[in-house]
This record gives C-alpha cells, structure tokens and sequence, in this order.
C-alpha cells in the first residue's frame, strides 16, 4: 500500500478485511445501512462506516477509545478510521457503494492539513476502488477553529467531488447555522431530538415543515435512531428522504452479511405512498412490511 496518515497501522486478514493497530487496541470497521423512502418501497442505500475498537479481544466503546487519544494524535487516528472504512466497503461492497464517513471539523482549521488530509484519502480511494463521487463527508457536531475555516474545509470537500453531510442536527441556533454556512447536500437528524419530536403531534408537524424547508433547498433528510415500526411511519409521513437504525438494520462487522443486491433484507418495511427522490446510487431489494394504523409516539398520544 502507498503510504499515508492512517496506512502504516492497517493490516490485511486472510478474508481481506483491513484491520488497524494503535497501540494495545484492534481497531475494527461496522457497517450500518441508510435506507431511502422510494415509490416501490424502502430500498437500502447506502453504508455508514463506524469505528469498533478492541483491547485485549474485548470490545471497547468508541467514546471512552476516542477519549484515550492524545490530541497531538487525533489527526492520525481520525484517518485511519477512515482508511479502514474506505478499504473495507471497497473489499465488501465494491465501486457501486455509497459510503458515509465522518470529519472532525476541528482537526481542519489550516489549509496544510487540509490538503494533505485529501491527498491522502485520494491514496486511500484509488486502492479501495471507490469514486470520490460515491463518498459522503460527514461534519460532526465538535465545532471548528472558526466558522470561516469550517466553509474553506468544506469547500476543499467538495473541490475533490465528495458530497458532504452535516451530521447530529438538531434544530439549536448553531445548528441552523450550520446548514446556512455549509449548504451541505444532505441534514442528519439528531437521532434523540428526532425520536422527542416524534412522540407528539406539534413535534411530527415541526419535523414536516423542517423537512419541507430543507427539501426546497435540495437538501436530502436522513432521519438517524430509528428503533421502532410506528417511527418509520412518521418518518415517512413527515417527508423523511432517508432513514438509519435498529428497527431495519444493526451496525454489522466487516465483512458484513449485507449486500448491494439480492439477498434478504435486514427486516421488512414499505411506506404506503410514494416518497421523495431517490437520491443515492446503487440498488438494493425492496423491503415491505404492512401498514400500521397511526399513532404518535411509544403510548400513542394525540
């Protein structure tokens, strides 16, 4: 492998899986699909990759890993958390995958780092397999040195031809601003903000206008969290482009027991009208379930 940030702490196993070293830790990847509401039902789209770190073969949170790195390391491990998700949707999955990753918008406050953090993941991609144009960029919620140099990261973003996703939204001043500054391509909705709104009719009718606004601007909504089949009902209602969580899929492992194509799906669901557009590449089965009368929320408030 040609060398970069993250590239010298990645091996292969005999199954072709990347795997990372950091120190006493194994560091593995997890796939979890995203699915898109579509005319002929909820169809899986896309993979977000998650880091799963081990110590002494037992599995430690991502949290309390991220916790033990020194700062003057972050930048390192950060890539080759990305190095790994890269390596191993293209092991998996091949070129037709839409892969989500995450950025930490305060590790990219200087222009040098930038540019090498790109050239890098350009390294990473040619030996993947993967097209610039099928990455999602995810910006977390940390913040950034400065609002300025969080618009000139994104624009670097977008110069190499990834799209890019603002992740954890959840409607709070900073994050409103968020989306005005970036004018990202896709919103990730706060996973327990979203599941709060959910459980009463005033917060179903604020999460359709949201996505109305954002629809408007071309901008597509990924509802995170979903955990039970009457959220996947308001998800859709309420105009949701894409929705990610337990109730369709786990995160899984590499290599996963997913597929692009064919198969069986994770758990069955299908909206009863037609959704918005189809806005990720690939194909992948249509997962139906049966309709379910309405409610809101756990108790079924009104």
């Amino acid at each position: 492998m040609a060398r970069s940030l993250g590239l010298p702490h990645i091996m292969r196993e005999a199954d072709g899986t990347a795997v990372g070293h950091w120190g006493p830790y194994v560091l593995k990847t997890a796939f979890q699909p995203i699915f898109a509401f579509e005319p002929d039902g909820l169809k899986q789209r896309a993979f977000e990759g998650l880091i799963r770190p081990f110590r002494d073969g037992q599995a430690t949170s991502p949290g309390q890993f991220f916790a033990a790195i020194p700062s003057i390391d972050r930048l390192r491990v950060e890539a080759l958390a990305r190095d790994l998700h890269i390596l191993n949707a293209g092991t998996a999955f091949g070129p037709q995958v839409t892969l989500f990753i995450n950025f930490d918008p305060s590790l990219f406050c200087e222009k040098p780092v930038v540019d090498t953090a790109l050239h890098e993941m350009r390294i990473v991609l040619g030996e993947a397999g993967l097209p610039f144009e099928n990455i999602v960029c995810e910006v977390t919620e940390q913040p950034s040195g400065s609002a300025l140099a969080l618009q000139d990261f994104v624009a670097a973003l977008r110069r190499e031809g990834y799209r890019v996703a603002v992740d954890d939204y959840g409607a709070e001043s900073s994050d409103m601003e968020r989306v005005k500054q970036l004018r990202p391509d896709i919103v990730k909705f706060d996973a327990k903000w979203v599941a709060r709104l959910m459980d009463s009719q005033p917060g179903v009718t604020l999460l359709k206008v949201m996505v109305g606004e954002f629809r408007q601007q071309g901008i597509v909504t990924v509802f995170e969290g979903i955990e039970e089949n009457w959220q996947l009902d308001v998800a859709h209602e309420v105009g949701a482009s894409m929705v990610q969580g337990f109730v369709l899929a786990r995160p899984e492992l590499s290599p996963t027991s997913f597929r692009l194509e064919g198969g069986e799906p994770a758990q069955a669901c299908t909206p009863s009208d037609p959704a918005p557009e189809a806005l990720i590449v690939g194909d992948a089965p249509v997962i139906a379930r049966k309709p379910q009368g309405r409610v809101f929320g756990r108790r079924g408030l009104i």
